[in-house]
């Protein structure tokens, strides 16, 4: 199941007491205080791990403890250090204080291991209260507590690419042709419940990581549909695809601009990401058709249809392209390139694989 929030109560564990006693031998009827340190309490850790992509460990989960260190003993011997509690946590998961909203923690390198609650300090022993004049202490310190917060735990999944367009345009159809993914691929809106994230393979040392997240709908901002609760995972994502069907009853143009309109709603950062646009299900429309929507398209962004030799395409139909080799010429209130595609025809996916690279590439440099 995916879950990508949770909220528990974590405390680190206390310390334990100092120990009172004295030194008794055959043979030896003062031997004095020795009484030993109680060990310090368990710390909490967060480590990060690629191999897990979801919370469901936490579902249903609510208090998460670290174990208290063991008192002290006889004969100066410490108490045993409480076990340290480690939460594994998928990349890109922060760390939220529940009463406050802060954030506390942004955990997205990968093996990271950071320490968050620090266990409380073992107390000293009656033999490190002996002196001159008090030879025969009585008293021994106790462990301090551990901290104690409410925390939400919120995933925000790490991708090169999200892909945005309204449900049933192809986005799953697009990551289940070019990355390992494998989403549900059905003729009906909604088949993505969850975010899916696929690698999207270049060459044997070159790749990248795409987003797929619910379709968005008109009023999305206002609660409608499932797209809006996950545009969180493609907030980090430094390009957005917004994908386009050219058969569907909506207008290219119309999708285009509520798609923008929602995004602006949700997050201005969101909204003003470098994205590209596909053209999908381009196999279902004749030729002249379909090259005549382009135009249409093209012009009705104010744009001019333009090509590159760079990239080999497998369709006449006109695209717009920016230069993407120098992105500092490119305008990034304008889409990068406009490309279409058939997922189901594999008509243009190598051409938008190494064009999405390009610009993904470009963009980290920048």
């Amino acid at each position: 199941m995916f879950i990508d929030k949770v909220e528990l109560t974590v405390s680190s564990g206390k310390g334990g007491a100092g120990c009172v006693s004295f030194h008794t031998e055959k043979f030896i009827t003062k031997g004095g205080p020795d009484g030993g340190d109680g060990g310090r309490g368990g710390s909490v850790y967060f480590k990060v791990d690629t191999n897990t992509d979801t919370l469901s460990y936490y579902r249903g989960k609510r208090v998460l403890k670290a174990k208290n260190g063991r008192p002290g003993e006889g004969r100066k011997r410490s108490g045993k250090k409480g076990e340290d509690l480690t939460l594994i946590v998928p990349p890109g998961t922060q760390v939220i204080d529940k009463e406050s909203g802060e954030l506390l923690l942004d955990l997205t390198e990968d093996k990271a291991i950071v320490e968050f609650l620090k266990g409380g300090k073992g107390g000293l022993g009656n033999t490190h209260f002996k002196g001159p004049t008090n030879q025969r202490p009585t008293y021994a310190q106790p462990g301090l507590p551990g901290e104690l917060i409410d925390i939400r735990l919120e995933l925000k999944s790490i991708a090169d690419v999200g892909l945005v367009g309204f449900p049933n345009t192809g986005k799953s159809t697009l990551i289940s042709s070019i990355s390992n993914a494998r989403p549900e691929v059905a003729n009906y809106e909604f088949t993505t419940l969850t975010p899916k994230l696929g690698v999207v393979q270049i060459s044997e040392y070159e790749s990248f990581l795409m987003a797929d997240i619910p379709g968005i709908i008109e009023g999305a901002s206002d609660g409608r549909g499932l797209g809006l609760e996950f545009l969180k995972h493609i907030e980090r994502t430094k390009t957005l695809l917004f994908m386009i069907d050219a058969t569907n009853y909506r207008e290219m143009k119309y999708q285009f601009e509520q798609l923008q309109d929602e995004l602006n709603k949700y997050s201005n950062e969101l909204s003003g990401k470098s994205y590209a646009i596909a053209i999908t299900k381009t196999d279902a429309l004749p030729s002249e058709d379909l090259n005549e929507l382009i135009e249409q398209f093209i012009k009705d962004l104010n744009l001019e249809s333009t090509k590159s030799s760079k990239y080999k395409l497998d369709s006449e139909q006109s695209i717009y392209l920016q230069q993407i080799e120098d992105w500092e010429s490119i305008d990034s209130s304008k889409p990068a390139f406009i490309l279409p595609i058939s997922s189901v025809a594999r008509v243009n996916l190598d051409a938008l694989k190494f064009m999405l690279f390009d610009l993904i590439k470009e963009n980290k440099e920048a």
